[in-house]
């Protein structure tokens, strides 16, 4: 509770931050802010022409011309999310140790900034992919409202790991390194451009480990096949995120004192 206090004592930091880092994003850029919207939906348009066309590919027992590119995209949207905020909140501090040097604040909120500039990209991209699946007519309707809950328990996940690892990397450096080529294999190893299906059954049961192989499907499930997500899939990514969080969070209080110094 005096950490929600300390945060929301400091909510005008953390609201300049997060326009700050956004402006700065795309200063001395001609488009500006336009190209928030240019990435996505070039992505997207990529992924609809060379999957849905050109290739032509198809997912088992579904014929319809965008199911691919609909469930690749749902798939790459939630990783980006995750990855984004992973990698950046486990540079947090190390990025910004001469503020941290320099002014007295809550440390937490530099994990905060960090979540909410990431939403803020998230939903920005989600919006025009939205915004596509009622153009072409396959927007899945009220099970839309499931993204919600799959939405924050992936925030949770990646909050709970990149803290852990923001800590841990103030004294061994070597930590971003390694996250960095984990997050490679990782990707390759949750069913982001493949079905699950389409991998033999021991591999199938193998994936049950990975956390984000439940959360990638449920938003595949929502956004692509347009049903409710295997809700009982998600109680193990939730009590990996939860154990995360709270490792996360002993630890930096633990060690708050000292990352300054290390820094």
């Amino acid at each position: 509770m005096l950490a929600l206090k300390a945060l929301w004592a400091y909510r005008g930091f953390i609201g300049a931050s997060v326009r700050r880092e956004f402006q700065a994003r795309y200063r001395n850029a001609v488009l500006g802010p336009l190209w928030a919207v240019i990435n996505p939906l070039a992505m997207i348009t990529v992924y609809t022409v060379i999957f849905s066309e050109v290739m032509q590919a198809r997912l088992p027992l579904v014929r319809t011309p965008y199911a691919y590119s609909i469930f690749v995209c749902a798939g790459l949207l939630a990783w980006g999310l995750f990855s984004e905020v992973c990698v950046r909140a486990q540079a947090c501090f190390v990025d910004n140790a001469g503020v941290l040097k320099k002014i007295s604040f809550p440390r937490l909120c530099l994990p905060v900034v960090v979540v909410l500039n990431a939403l803020l990209n998230f939903f920005i991209i989600f919006g025009i992919f939205t915004a596509f699946l009622i153009l072409i007519g396959q927007f899945p309707g009220w099970v839309y409202v499931a993204v919600v809950p799959l939405l924050v328990l992936l925030v949770l996940l990646a909050v709970g790991l990149g803290v852990s690892l923001g800590v841990l990397h103030v004294f061994f450096r070597d930590v971003g390194q390694v996250f960095g080529i984990v997050l490679q294999f990782w990707f390759w190893l949750t069913p982001i451009v493949y079905p699950l299906s389409a991998l033999p059954a021991g591999a199938r049961g193998a994936m049950g480990y990975n956390p984000m192989c439940a959360l990638i499907t449920g938003f595949q499930a929502v956004l692509q096949q347009q049903v409710w997500p295997d809700w009982s899939s998600l109680f193990y990514p939730l009590a990996i995120a939860v154990a995360l969080c709270w490792a996360g969070l002993r630890m930096f209080r633990h060690l708050a004192d000292e990352m300054v110094d290390a820094l």
